[in-house]
């Protein structure tokens, strides 16, 4: 009988919004990320507007990971319209950037992931029924569903991370004001997620939410915002998960 593989130990922050003159939250993470974890994954909001300086400012502070990075964009990445300008610094930094058909492999764990997109969850998920506008904005939730699924395909290993943006569940967006929920995240995506065996979903993006919850089928998700993890962790400020 085999012995079961060693747990892989993850690291999961996002929304650290580096800025050209402030990267205080990426360097409170960095300074003890490397001696808790094996992989840091960065869940989108990498930068404040964007800009490629702000991604210059953070593969900098990156470079004194001693760990492997992956990481999703998030809204404010998209922000100025350089997001690929922002994609190539980081890649050059060695961060691996899940997005599309990447994925990125460690010790027998697969990550996929993509920045998710809103719609609300449940039976409140919008539908694309009436004007363009409002069929563009589903389009989007479900292409960004499709595009995870297709990364969730190609994994071959047998424990499988998702990081993602947007939530995937209403739960971990608990706290924030009901009005905006439809904003924070979508249903589409946990639904996806629930097709596959995947054992870990880590998130961003719901600045007042709740830090756990678990989709239908039971897989376990953590919004791992660093405002929220600094109420959480304060001694770390990031979440910290063995799969």
């Amino acid at each position: 009988m085999s012995a079961s593989p060693p747990k892989l130990r993850v690291a999961a922050v996002g929304d650290i919004h580096v800025h050209e003159s402030s990267s205080e939250a990426i360097q409170n993470v960095i300074r003890n990320v490397w001696r808790d974890a094996d992989v840091l994954a960065l869940c989108g909001d990498l930068t404040h507007l964007g800009l490629p300086e702000e991604a210059e400012r953070l593969a900098h502070e990156l470079r004194e990971c001693r760990i492997p990075v992956v990481a999703v964009l998030g809204n404010h990445d998209y922000q100025s319209g350089h997001v690929e300008d922002v994609k190539k610094i980081l890649k050059a930094a060695k961060v691996s950037i899940l997005e599309g058909t990447e994925t990125f492999e460690l010790d027998g764990v697969g990550f996929a992931g993509g920045k998710g997109f809103g719609g609300g969850f449940d039976k409140h998920m919008l539908t694309p029924f009436g004007e363009d506008a409002i069929k563009h904005f589903v389009t989007e939730a479900v292409n960004e569903s499709l595009q995870l699924e297709v990364a969730l395909q190609s994994l071959r290993t047998d424990r499988v991370v998702v990081v993602l943006h947007y939530a995937p569940i209403a739960a971990t967006v608990a706290g924030e004001p009901l009005e905006i929920f439809p904003f924070l995240g979508s249903s589409r995506l946990a639904e996806t997620i629930d097709h596959f065996d995947v054992d870990a979903v880590f998130h961003g993006h719901a600045h007042h939410g709740t830090y756990s919850g678990v989709t239908t089928k039971g897989i376990p998700v953590y919004n791992c915002c660093y405002q929220l993890m600094q109420k959480v962790c304060p001694e770390k400020s990031y979440a910290l998960v063995e799969v």
